[in-house]
């Protein structure tokens, strides 16, 4: 297959992953309360061991899907994952508990890994010198996806109730679930692979490359940055509108800003790594990125709080595409998926961490010393980055 054609079967697969995902994630408390009785002292619980519970359950399945996908087959993998999840979307719109909601959300968590395999495949295919733009694309849609769903999840929950969003989720990756079978092929091995050891058919043996580890760590960490302020942004830019009317949707569309300038950026992101190295494409949007989250806890009202929520979007964006290029440039063909499993399974550590961070940070020294933590992170990241592999000039070709 084209790597073009390709591209733009996996964008829309993207695209309908994420939506799906976030059109049903931020309402699950109130799902909660208004459809399965849960009162409003414990809802709180429920809706943390529903949201993290599917974190924990895939960080473990991701790996072992990844392996599998590289000795069954990595389309075979993504049909797997687009009709399980699927499948998980249309059992949690018919959940009368809560007890049934978490058995939901763990089986959605072992039935995970789309995403990983939508990235092996397109590393597979795609040309090197277009990796980067298409990895940005991909990185771009993920987002905006995240913008779009809410706002979709909010439009179907007043219309049909909560429960439409379920199936609606359900029929759109059970769509993908048509397009992996009917459609995308699996993707060719190189005709330069090599053939690997028994040492380095071991999964495990990614870990030991210097270069993979090094990834995975700092991808863990950009991701904790990402979800650190999830638990108190709405609650803080509540604080920064005061009475504001409609503070609601004001929040929500404050909120929406970093992912809308995130969708724009990514692509971009994508050519300048491909251009300049990615190594620099990484170090400058942690860099800018970082700078603009410790800066962002000054502003005393929303309209410059606001313009900073976009910019950090703008320059988050970059760190991602970026990341997933070096590892996919420097792991054997043989290996895409596992590698993939195990970035995938990093990067929910760091979902799962970062809220309990923010949580704390936000609790015992307060919601504006959350924004020069996760700064500080980035910053850091960027000057290790920066040192390792530019400065003592140990970027790998």
């Amino acid at each position: 297959m084209n790597w073009k054609v390709v591209l733009v079967l996996l964008t829309c697969n993207v695209l309908f992953m994420s939506a799906s995902y976030t059109m049903i994630i931020p309402f699950l408390p109130m799902y909660l309360t208004s459809e399965l009785g849960v009162d409003d002292a414990t809802v709180n619980l429920w809706s943390g061991v529903a949201f993290s519970v599917t974190f924990f359950v895939s960080a473990v399945m991701a790996p072992i899907w990844g392996r599998i996908a590289d000795r069954k087959g990595k389309r075979l993998m993504a049909m797997r994952a687009s009709l399980l999840i699927s499948l998980s979307y249309f059992l949690g719109g018919i959940v009368t508990s809560p007890e049934q909601l978490v058995l939901v959300r763990i089986f959605q968590g072992f039935a995970s890994g789309l995403w990983p395999m939508d990235l092996a495949i397109m590393t597979l295919y795609a040309p090197r010198e277009r990796l980067g733009f298409s990895l940005g694309i991909m990185q771009g849609t993920l987002t905006a996806g995240g913008v779009v769903g809410p706002l979709l999840g909010g439009v179907l929950a007043e219309a049909f109730g909560m429960r439409a969003s379920f199936y609606i989720g359900g029929l759109a990756l059970f769509i993908n679930f048509l397009a992996f079978t009917f459609i995308i092929k699996e993707p060719p091995m190189p005709q330069d692979a090599t053939p690997l050891t028994r040492e380095e058919q071991n999964p495990w043996h990614l870990w030991r490359i210097p270069i993979l580890r090094t990834m995975m760590i700092v991808s863990t960490l950009a991701q904790m940055v990402t979800f650190i302020l999830m638990p108190v942004i709405t609650t803080y830019i509540k604080y920064l509108a005061g009475d504001m009317e409609n503070i609601v949707l004001v929040a929500g569309v404050v909120f929406s800003l970093g992912g809308i300038a995130g969708a724009m950026s990514a692509p971009l992101w994508g050519i300048f790594g491909t251009r300049r190295s990615y190594f620099v494409a990484m170090c400058l949007a942690m860099s800018c990125a970082g700078t603009m989250l410790a800066l962002q806890g000054i502003p005393k009202t929303l309209l410059p709080f606001a313009a900073m929520q976009f910019g950090v979007g703008l320059f988050l964006a970059g760190i991602q595409p970026s990341l997933n290029a070096v590892i996919a440039q420097h792991t054997p063909a043989q290996l895409k998926g596992s590698v993939f499993g195990m970035l995938f399974a990093a990067q929910q550590v760091g979902g799962v961490t970062g809220p309990l961070l923010g949580g704390v940070v936000a609790t015992y020294l307060g919601m504006h010393y959350l924004f020069p933590t996760a700064g500080s992170i980035l910053l850091v990241l960027a000057v290790f980055v920066w040192w390792r592999y530019i400065m003592r000039g140990h970027a790998p070709a």
